[in-house]
């Protein structure tokens, strides 16, 4: 029986995205009482003030599913040296109007993957500023910023045998993080 149910948010659209391969393999490697339910992003409006009177019904969605939600695992490429809009987009979205943040308190994780020697680090970096001011305490340690080569992933889509101990470390520390801010 799943006692913790943490929202997925990949920063991500694109069909073969690493970073929804990486964290379809992450989830793997939780613990039976953790269950996953990834968020959907990419059918939320560019977000506008004058809107949040009236949200979209996306939208509400979106934050109904952070709402009953008692962590997040963000999993996000980097744009730029930054996180992607749509990540950006549905950050906003959820956080407005203010002082109804879905954000709030939640317990965070976050992760990605890029070709790139540095991984996602400059977005993961961005991604605690905004977390910060959003009230979300997130994990610090170990952080994780995955270079995508030959063999992070097995023939069926899992964490590959070189990666696995410091993704289960990573996911160990996430865990033991949302059971802290969650007691």
């Amino acid at each position: 029986m799943s006692k913790y149910l943490i929202a997925v948010v990949v920063g991500s659209l694109r069909k073969d995205s690493f970073n929804q391969k990486l964290a379809n393999a992450m989830l793997k490697l939780a613990p039976p009482e953790f269950s996953f339910k990834q968020v959907q992003i990419g059918d939320l409006p560019l977000y506008n003030q004058d809107d949040d009177a009236h949200q979209a019904e996306s939208v509400k969605r979106l934050k109904k599913e952070l709402n009953s939600a008692q962590g997040v695992l963000f999993v996000t490429p980097e744009y730029n040296r930054s996180i992607p809009g749509v990540l950006k987009n549905a950050i906003d979205h959820a956080s407005r109007p203010y002082g109804q943040s879905a954000w709030a308190g939640k317990p965070a994780g976050m992760l990605g993957a890029s070709p790139g020697a540095t991984g996602t680090s400059m977005a993961q970096q961005h991604l605690r500023n905004i977390l910060a001011t959003l009230d979300m305490p997130t994990l610090g340690q170990p952080e994780a910023f995955i270079q995508v080569k030959d063999g992070l992933f097995d023939e069926a889509g899992n964490i590959g045998a070189g990666s696995k101990k410091f993704l289960q470390s990573w996911m160990d520390g996430y865990v033991a993080w949302v059971k802290k801010h969650t007691a």
